[in-house]
């Protein structure tokens, strides 16, 4: 950028609108509905393991069938974002993943579960390609992990309000009619989304010219038609310092999103379900309110340390290594023996996850042109749901097996540095992956 065009940037630094954290607000609406939709099955597990006579096996089928569709479904969004555009492709994966959440309702067997988490699966893998390639087209480069962090931080919230809609409303309304119910959220997310969102900022009536030049401030993306995109992407190391990084992270998510309920009402008794022992609803919540903080921060980091001078691949990488440390206390739950510090640990790691994460999604913006993001995060998606699928089994068997969770959070204490090695290993300076047409 010319010194001319800087120093008008700097002098409308006081008039910059701040529309584009509108549209981060919406991101952030969506990606809690995604979890609320997402977790309900987690937290309503033991009671529809008695009612269902589930094994641990059946459960990690049923898993395993909602992260084999989020693979597929990964692939298929970040193509779908890329040539439409976030607006109707955050519309297309909403209206999927809402009628496949109600349709839980009225399911009798594992198969059935199976079924819908399958048509879930489908729909929420449309959430983070459709959220990140929005983030892509409305924020500045320095911005763009604070942006993501915040709207990632959606799915902490989303995580905290379920344990309490379920507390909450199964004992009145029963089960099947609360899946039902909140259906609804996703219903009016998406009549805002198509009211407010636009693709192109400078196409929005409400961003004005000091904002929108903040927001395009970054050198364009060369103007080109790449045939065969994707072939082109898969043979790129810049892709796949992305995509195993997901591998090795995302089955950690899953592992506490899909099996924290019940190891604590395993572990220390709890019921998820009662009025009268709402213990476990606030335990839950805990753990993802302080994940929350970790979201925001690891996005402000990684562009605080940008701010002050430090290179892309220094600030992005000492961030993921700074939250890969603070996941190491989760290896030794199991050994705490009290409810409260085990919170405390797996919330902290969790919070750790959350701020790795966000680092991580800002890559593909670093290492792809704008038109690829979309492409790249449904390849990382991908591999990261296959890890999931890998890990679900994992859980499954060792649980039936020896009932003990302790093998499975010594994984996911070690999975950060294996995430953060594949990344330096693949690109060791984040430099910008070159895509001929």
């Amino acid at each position: 950028m010319s010194g001319s065009g800087e120093a008008a940037i700097k002098a409308a630094a006081g008039r910059v609108g701040r529309y584009r954290w509108t549209i981060c607000g919406l991101l952030f609406a969506a990606t809690a509905i995604n979890y609320v939709d997402r977790q309900m099955i987690a937290v309503l597990k033991p009671d529809l393991a008695k009612e269902l006579s589930w094994s641990e096996t059946d459960y990690a089928n049923i898993v395993f069938w909602f992260q084999c569709a989020y693979a597929i479904g990964y692939l298929g969004f970040g193509k779908i974002v890329d040539a439409i555009g976030a607006r109707f492709g955050y519309a297309i994966a909403v209206v999927i993943w809402t009628i496949a959440h109600v349709a839980h309702g009225g399911v009798h067997s594992v198969t059935q579960f199976a079924l819908a988490r399958f048509g879930l699966g489908i729909g929420e893998s449309g959430n983070f390609p459709a959220g990140v390639k929005a983030v892509t087209d409305w924020f500045p480069a320095k911005e763009r992990a604070f942006a993501i962090g915040l709207f990632n931080a959606g799915s902490n919230v989303g995580a905290i309000l379920t344990p309490l809609l379920i507390w909450a409303m199964v004992p009145a309304i029963g089960w099947r009619m609360t899946f039902v119910v909140t259906g609804v959220f996703g219903i009016a997310w998406l009549v805002a989304w198509l009211a407010i969102y636009r693709d192109k900022p400078h196409a929005h009536p409400k961003v004005g010219e000091a904002e929108l030049a903040h927001i395009t401030q970054d050198p364009a993306d060369p103007s080109v038609e790449i045939k065969n995109l994707w072939g082109k992407l898969l043979v790129k190391r810049e892709t796949w310092a992305f995509a195993l990084g997901k591998f090795f992270i995302d089955p950690i998510w899953w592992f506490y999103l899909f099996w924290l309920p019940s190891y604590l009402g395993k572990q220390y008794g709890l019921n998820l379900t009662s009025w009268d022992t709402p213990t476990a609803a606030i335990a839950l919540a805990a753990i993802y309110l302080i994940s929350d903080v970790g979201s925001v921060a690891g996005g402000w980091l990684s562009g605080r340390l940008m701010g002050a001078g430090m290179s892309v691949n220094k600030a992005r990488k000492l961030t993921m290594l700074i939250s890969a440390c603070f996941v190491l206390p989760v290896v030794f739950t199991t050994f705490y023996g009290n409810l409260w510090i085990s919170v405390l640990a797996i919330g902290v790691a969790a919070a750790a996850h959350q701020s790795f994460s966000a680092t991580l999604y800002a890559l593909p913006s670093d290492l792809v042109p704008r038109f690829a993001v979309g492409s790249v995060i449904g390849i990382g998606g991908t591999l990261g749901a296959v890890g999931g699928m890998v890990f679900s089994k994992y859980a499954g068997y060792v649980l039936d097996a020896i009932g003990s969770y302790a093998p499975l959070f010594i994984v996911a204490g070690a999975a950060y540095f294996l995430a953060l090695l594949s990344v330096h290993l693949l690109s060791p300076r984040l430099e910008r992956a070159a895509l001929s047409a």
